[in-house]
């Protein structure tokens, strides 16, 4: 009922009387306004991206070169953690840990669903503001402290969380089974409460906002797709997240209250300790089901970026736009029931295996569907090369290649063979991580203009796509030769195994790709900071894009639209249609006599 009323409360009256006096406090700290949320999203985001790269680019150097001394490890590690400049083993899985942790969850789903989610619903809707803007506003401040807690962890004596960025028990169980189980560990799992916590406060007021306060004329099927990707992604946010906060919330309490919820016969140093009855499979399965599910809330905001830039820039109508919603639908439902092909060596039922082996390679049906419907959309059209639509279809390649390999390690049998090797950082790496990054990256170009009010550098964006995009690969493609040669993951050194020793080489070659894909991220990284300030004054449609946030003015206000909200009459995509003059026909435009409206065929 209360939103409803808001819903009546923005529509019917100006939005110029609330903020009359906007103190720097209230307009760039403690903001209401989505535009802004999104904007500290986003550079909190970089910011944690930033320490997230220069934790995997210290952990390459330290596999690529084992046991060599590097000033690098002195300086930012300090002596304690890499005495005489090299690096102590259980700080790199410490290393390998939190880059894990913060790519996933502070990167890739903060930083993609919280920036855009924020950025583009309440304007591709045509809403004043998100549902509640107070609740909106303590989602971000909660991620903010989560991201806090989560780099104090860095400095604790006895080294921050190390049992791998899926915190498996029995080791972040036992405070006392190696350095990184102690105090790190308890602020790992406080960090991730809190970012739980907001994210389910951001999740429940984007549905709101997208089901109650969508503009005069904006039915579900006119809602452009980027809008159905993070709505969608928000239902599986709430339904999945508070499982992983219930395991967590367990831990804490076999870690610090004598519980065993999942521990049960652990022998410490010869000592019998007294935990029994719990099951460290049941954490496993507790968090695979947020863990899983997880991979589409980071890839279905980039698969939404990726179907609006790419119609926009090809100067089509997106191929199969019903086919797309359902894709997405079907993504968000299977994505619950898929979690145990991770655990396929956790003495699983090979019964059950073959069900969790059928429903992860049904997944692959809707996921082909996105992928044509974008390579259809692209065909024959007239291809705007602009840096955001190279990401989209660096996208579009990096999410078959990765998906290619996850019918290999969706399958129980072949996955035994490849489990735990490099073979599985290769995958989803390349699925999940990079091209969640390409839509990201996309996204930060195409709606850079509605953000600040400026364009990005064009020609520094080509020299970032094509050596990150030649880097990635340089990366990630080697990987799956050594995984499928056995070489296992989180080892700090394999020099123990003469049977690698051939490897050398190959992870030398994928360190030096890593340091020079990591180094050009700089020009992004200025081409961003620099364009805020410096950057060409953007027109009010830079992209000749149809969508209604093209329709706001470049002058930042809250509440969006200066007078009443426009109406919408018809679906996002009438790029190039016959009959107009424009090669696009904004949604704002009322329907010809006889004139069909694309979504509705």
């Amino acid at each position: 009922m209360s939103a409803v009323v808001g819903h009546e409360l923005t529509h019917d009256h100006s939005h110029d009387d609330h903020h009359h006096k906007e103190t720097f406090v209230t307009k760039y700290i403690f903001s209401q306004d989505h535009k802004m949320i999104a904007k500290q999203f986003l550079v909190t985001g970089i910011v944690m991206g930033i320490i997230g790269i220069a934790m995997s680019l210290l952990f390459r150097i330290q596999i690529a070169w084992p046991e060599e001394s590097f000033k690098v490890f002195s300086w930012l590690l300090g002596d304690d953690f890499a005495p005489g400049g090299v690096m102590r083993n259980d700080i790199y899985l410490a290393l390998v840990t939190i880059h894990g942790t913060i790519m996933v969850f502070f990167v890739l789903t903060a930083g993609l669903s919280g920036t855009f989610s924020n950025l583009l619903i309440p304007l591709q809707i045509g809403a004043r503001d998100m549902a509640s803007g107070f609740m909106n506003m303590l989602s971000y401040w909660i991620f903010f402290i989560a991201c806090i807690v989560m780099i104090a962890s860095l400095f604790i004596e006895s080294g921050p969380a190390s049992a791998g960025w899926t915190i498996y028990p029995p080791l972040s169980a036992v405070p006392e089974a190696i350095p990184g189980s102690g105090t790190g560990m308890t602020l790992w799992l406080v960090s991730m409460a809190l970012f739980i916590a907001q994210s389910l406060m951001g999740s429940l007021n984007y549905v709101v906002t997208v089901l109650n306060l969508r503009t005069k004329g904006m039915s579900m099927t006119r809602l452009p797709l980027t809008i159905w990707a993070l709505w969608v992604t928000a239902i599986i946010g709430i339904v999945s997240f508070p499982v992983l906060l219930s395991a967590a919330l367990l831990l804490i309490m076999d870690r610090s209250f004598g519980t065993s919820f999942f521990l049960s016969d652990i022998y410490l140093a010869g000592e019998v300790l007294h935990y029994q009855g719990g099951s460290p499979v049941l954490f496993e399965h507790l968090f695979w089901f947020l863990g899983h599910p997880e991979v589409y809330i980071v890839i279905l905001p980039a698969m939404g970026i990726t179907s609006e830039v790419i119609s926009a820039n090809a100067r089509k109508p997106i191929f199969g736009y019903r086919a797309m919603i359902t894709s997405i639908l079907a993504i968000a439902f299977l994505s619950t029931i898929v979690w145990g092909h991770h655990m396929f060596v956790s003495g699983m039922n090979p019964f059950l295996g073959s069900v969790f082996t059928f429903t992860t390679l049904l997944i692959a049906i809707p996921s082909a569907v996105k992928a044509f419907n974008y390579i259809t959309t692209l065909w024959k059209g007239n291809l705007q090369m602009n840096p955001s639509m190279l990401f989209c279809i660096g996208f579009v390649s990096t999410f078959i290649t990765g998906g290619l390999t996850g019918i290999i390690l969706g399958d129980s049998t072949l996955d035994i063979n490849v489990h735990d090797t490099y073979f599985v950082i290769a995958h989803f790496h390349l699925v999940m991580g990079i091209s969640a990054l390409y839509g990201m990256f996309a996204g930060i170009y195409h709606w850079f203009p509605k953000m600040y009010g400026r364009m990005m550098n064009k020609n520094l964006g080509y020299i970032h796509f094509w050596v990150t995009v030649v880097c990635a690969y340089g990366v990630f493609f080697p990987m799956h030769f050594i995984g499928m040669a056995g070489l296992p993951r989180r080892y700090y050194t394999n020099s123990a195994f003469p049977m690698f020793d051939d490897m050398v080489d190959v992870n030398i070659l994928i360190t030096m790709f890593a340091l020079v894909g990591a180094a050009f991220q700089l020009v992004f990284l200025f081409n961003f900071f620099y364009s805020i300030f410096y950057g060409k004054k953007a027109p009010r449609n830079p992209w000749r894009a149809t969508t209604l946030e093209w329709t706001t003015p470049v002058e930042h206000m809250h509440g969006n639209w200066p007078g009443a909200i426009p109406e919408v009459h018809r679906w996002p995509y009438d790029y190039s249609k016959p009959g107009y003059e424009e090669d696009f026909v904004p949604q704002t435009v009322p329907l010809r006599d006889g004139e069909k409206d694309g979504g509705h065929h």
